[in-house]
């Protein structure tokens, strides 16, 4: 049997993190445990987490380090690592298990929620890209044994493109199960900064992470601040 732990890391998610961990219930119940880990939120987030999650725990600032600091104290042989805007099909836990029967990792489909008529198509190329290069997006709510986690290192630390990093080092160890069940992730972030300018900014950072750029620097690029 599969002891699931979920590593939700938060940043300022007042408006959003008690509906989407409310969404996480049903897993509890049978039992996942829930770990939220706050990089220094400056509103409620924690205090809204702390009653739907098993644990809430601070940590430095940074998606990475924040999922490090979850994988830390889970207690599960198998971790999944959620972003706070991302909902998972209600037979997550079933298809996570299933899926590391035979695979060191994973992660689902994505879906993009939004008005805008491109959403979808993005959700769409991100699952082919995915499928057919072995790399996934945090956005696709990425799952690995414990073990094979612990046997690549965890994620880097580093500010940008930890998805892609850590994907490429489990791709040694064995590709992932491409779940064909879907997460369905938020589009505001391309609704907010313009769904063309966010496609082309993302393939252009992707890029230059692959011709060995500075994740720092894309982090700038890409809008991140230490004051954020």
């Amino acid at each position: 049997m599969t002891h699931l732990s979920i590593i939700v890391p938060v940043l300022n998610e007042a408006e959003h993190v008690a509906h989407a961990l409310f969404r996480l219930a049903p897993l509890r119940a049978r039992g996942a445990r829930v770990i939220v880990v706050d990089g220094g939120s400056c509103d409620d987030t924690r205090a809204l987490a702390a009653p739907l999650a098993d644990l809430v725990l601070g940590s430095a600032r940074g998606r990475a380090v924040q999922m490090n600091a979850g994988a830390a104290v889970a207690d599960g042989d198998a971790l999944l690592f959620l972003h706070a805007d991302t909902q998972l099909p209600a037979n997550a836990d079933a298809v996570i298990a299933a899926a590391l029967r035979n695979h060191h990792w994973g992660r689902f489909d994505a879906a993009i929620t939004g008005a805008h008529p491109m959403l979808p198509v993005i959700a769409a190329l991100m699952n082919l890209r995915s499928r057919s290069t072995g790399i996934a997006t945090g956005d696709q709510a990425i799952f690995v044994r414990r073990a094979s986690f612990e046997r690549v290192g965890g994620y880097a630390a580093i500010p940008l493109m930890e998805d892609i990093d850590i994907s490429k080092r489990l791709r040694r160890v064995g590709w992932p199960a491409c779940v064909r069940a879907r997460a369905s992730t938020s589009g505001r972030r391309w609704e907010q900064h313009g769904v063309w300018r966010t496609i082309f900014l993302m393939w252009r950072l992707r890029l230059a992470f692959f011709l060995g750029a500075d994740p720092r620097a894309l982090a700038l690029d890409y809008g991140y601040t230490d004051e954020e």
